[in-house]
């Protein structure tokens, strides 16, 4: 029989990890790749690996880039079965009477799912953001609270939030790195690009009240790989932008805070996007979702489940660097007892060279284990007696 607890697996790749110190001497070196700019960050997506820093920390208000939690809370609820692409969202009159950015909802329409979001990741619509957060939680002070206990779970220290949307109020801030490990969270989902990537698109079509959406990420036309994810105006805030590129299999993430302008803004994004495809590449091992190991399961209605990974896994290298013995280690959690939810995590596995932990990532549960009754464990025991007699 297979032994589910643990599995350790050692593979070689065909190239050489860098030192950690190498990342830190090339982050000091380009420390003047951004400028006019409260504060900014680089990362690459898969491994977390920060490659820019600029007061990364400093508490700002994050405007409408707060809609990236948003978002993230949207599509954990897709995942999760709890709400659907098609299913027909009603705009509340508190909803439908949000100012700034908006998509002139009316009180009791309905638009789908999807077409809210749509409305918010390209035209950034607030009152689209509060029909999606009273549709999950009920009401938007709910959702906010949900916002903040993502904000603890991702172990974020610098963010806190009073709206779903971003509009100004006191106390409600972020931060370049806390808003960069957000889109990081937001881009497990693969579905969402196909939002925040979309330069141009319409509502309600086919009835005389056709409303076009203009992307207000404009890198998103003009900077090839660009594909995401929110920008953020207002007047304490200025412009703000976390941008997302993908180019030859490497994906990375771009935050800054505070540019005078829109067109600043995007310039020092744009800069900090060559400086990553530039210098940086990535080395591909798992994809979202990929099945590593299975678990045993005590007390459930099937015996084992799968664990997958929950984000895509990749080794990161200076361009030309390569990589070699990287060991491979996969940890099941002991003691796994039903019920276990889709998405739990059950595992982890870790990348590791000359004893560093390089990646960690978790293994979560592919489906739902409901307890099972006690019929099925009775007949599960017998036939564990009865083959202890033979």
């Amino acid at each position: 029989m297979k032994r589910f607890v643990s599995l350790i697996v050692t593979i070689f790749l065909l190239t050489s990890l860098w030192s950690s110190s190498a990342f830190a001497a090339e982050e000091k070196k380009n420390s003047d790749i951004v400028d006019n700019v409260k504060s900014a960050i680089l990362i690459e997506r898969d491994t977390g690996k920060v490659l820019y820093d600029k007061n990364s920390n400093e508490e700002l208000p994050p405007a409408s880039m707060t809609k990236i939690m948003t978002m993230l809370l949207i599509m954990e609820a897709i995942d999760q079965g709890k709400l659907t692409w098609n299913e027909k969202i009603r705009a509340s009159e508190y909803a439908a009477s949000m100012g700034g950015s908006q998509i002139f909802l009316e009180p009791g329409e309905e638009m789908t799912t999807k077409e809210m979001l749509r409305g918010i990741a390209i035209g950034s619509g607030n009152d689209a953001s509060v029909a999606m957060a009273e549709r999950i939680a009920g009401s938007e002070e709910a959702f906010v609270d949900m916002m903040n206990d993502k904000v603890k779970e991702l172990g974020l220290k610098h963010t806190f939030f009073k709206n779903t949307t971003g509009l100004p109020v006191s106390g409600h801030f972020s931060t370049a790195s806390d808003m960069a490990i957000m889109a990081k969270e937001l881009l497990k989902y693969e579905d969402i690009t196909k939002f925040t990537g979309m330069y141009e698109a319409y509502l309600r079509e086919n009835t005389d009240k056709k409303f076009w959406l203009v992307n207000t990420n404009k890198l998103v036309r003009f900077y090839p790989g660009v594909d995401g994810l929110k920008t953020g105006f207002t007047a304490e805030a200025k412009y703000c932008l976390t941008a997302t590129a993908q180019k030859n299999g490497m994906r990375v993430i771009a935050v800054v805070f505070g540019a005078p302008t829109s067109k600043e803004r995007n310039a020092q994004v744009t800069k900090m996007l060559n400086y990553a495809f530039n210098q940086y590449q990535t080395h591909p091992m798992y994809k979202r979702a990929q099945t590593l190991a299975k678990a045993r399961i005590s007390k459930g209605q099937v015996k084992s489940i799968e664990a997958v990974t929950s984000e895509p896994i990749s080794l990161l290298t200076k361009k030309g660097e390569k990589t070699e013995n990287v060991k491979q280690k996969i940890t099941i959690n002991k003691n796994l007892k039903a019920p276990i939810n889709k998405g739990d995590k059950i595992g982890t596995i870790k990348l590791i060279k000359d004893g560093k932990v390089f990646v960690e990532s978790p293994l979560l549960a592919r489906e739902s284990v409901k307890e099972a009754g006690w019929w099925t464990l009775y007949k599960r025991s017998f036939g564990m007696f009865t083959k202890a007699g033979k």
